[in-house]
């Protein structure tokens, strides 16, 4: 016979199993051909670039900017609260000196999952209705947004308030359920005051 030990052809390792002895000749080592072991290279190399990106991505670095359409801008200036406040406020002013016919403003949290998740949205529905509509975003953990708050009755974020030319409130937006209700409530809020098309 011959002395020499044979590796099983099959290697199943359970966890049970872990602890044996590697001298023991019955025990399995598998070592995957060296393709496997680069391709887990490269997967975990893209993995932790991928990581390390998502996490210097700072969401505090979105802020508003005063302009006709108050569009949002990433910055690579970090904003204080205060600066923000102030960028917001004056965002607010311009849109209710333009001669638009409506003003949407959105209340919102940073801290708040459904209100990052609207910001592609509020952006598309602010271009697509540029002619007759101004939409001004309001941190609504700023105390600078206090008396707008207080004076529309916020309680709850994302809620959309719909302003006519003059400044007077018309509509809210309710509770926020999920996404789909927000964006059907800011539907709603735009097709009351949306011109009529001769």
């Amino acid at each position: 016979m011959d002395s020499t030990h044979k590796h099983p052809l099959i290697c199943l390792k359970l966890p049970w199993n872990a602890n044996q002895n590697p001298k023991n000749p019955n025990f399995c080592n598998f070592e995957g051909p060296w393709l496997f072991k680069s391709l887990k290279n490269i997967g975990s190399l893209a993995f932790g670039s991928f990581n390390s990106w998502i996490n210097s991505f700072n969401t505090s670095q979105l802020s508003t900017r005063a302009g006709p359409n108050n569009n949002l801008k990433l910055r690579r200036k970090v904003l204080s609260p205060e600066e923000q406040g102030e960028a917001e406020q004056r965002a607010f002013a311009a849109a209710l000196a333009s001669t638009k016919q409506a003003t949407v403003i959105e209340f919102y949290s940073p801290k708040c999952t459904l209100c990052n998740s609207l910001l592609t949205f509020v952006s598309e529905v602010e271009v697509r209705n540029s002619d007759w509509l101004n939409i001004v975003m309001a941190d609504a953990e700023n105390e600078k947004w206090l008396p707008e708050l207080l004076h529309y009755d916020i309680n709850y974020v994302p809620c959309f308030v719909l302003l006519d030319k003059n400044g007077k409130a018309l509509a809210k937006t309710g509770i926020p359920r999920s996404r789909l209700h927000v964006v059907a409530g800011l539907s709603h809020l735009l097709k009351m005051k949306h011109p009529m098309k001769k």
